[in-house]
């Protein structure tokens, strides 16, 4: 999926600009366009399973629960990893689409927790894309 800002191609890893602390206080969050992966214990996290839930329930039927509601686009269940649902214009559901924050941040996933110092296609690099502040400031 290609981001909303011209200047990067999250698919393209030659378009990454290499990672450095503030750089987010300035970002579209062109990350939070990819596939985010997530494992049972960040859904619950996320409130969107009960622990008891993850303890007592089969994790497939968990998953079907999801994909059922929407939250989730895939289980692979050889790896138990969900593949988290986004919305049609490819953002995270997570994001909100006027500031470009996260709306869970203190509950945010692992992967999210670890991008892109550790958990990322390029690691250390990301798909920075500079955000018009001005705008933002009079939406």
């Amino acid at each position: 999926m290609r981001s909303p800002i011209s200047i990067v191609d999250v698919d393209r890893l030659d378009t990454w600009t290499r990672y450095r602390a503030g750089l987010c206080d300035t970002c579209a969050a062109n990350c939070c366009t990819m596939p985010l992966e997530v494992q049972l214990s960040d859904l619950v996290r996320l409130e969107l399973v009960d622990p008891f839930e993850a303890e007592h329930e089969e994790i497939r039927h968990i998953a079907k629960r999801l994909q059922k509601a929407r939250l989730i686009d895939h289980f692979n269940h050889k790896n138990a990893v969900f593949t988290m649902a986004r919305r049609a214009s490819g953002d995270c559901n997570f994001l909100d689409p006027k500031t470009r924050l996260c709306t869970v941040y203190d509950k945010r996933p692992e992967t999210c927790r670890l991008h892109p110092q550790k958990k990322s296609p390029k690691p250390g690099y990301c798909a920075y894309g500079a955000r018009d502040l001005q705008q933002q400031r009079r939406g």
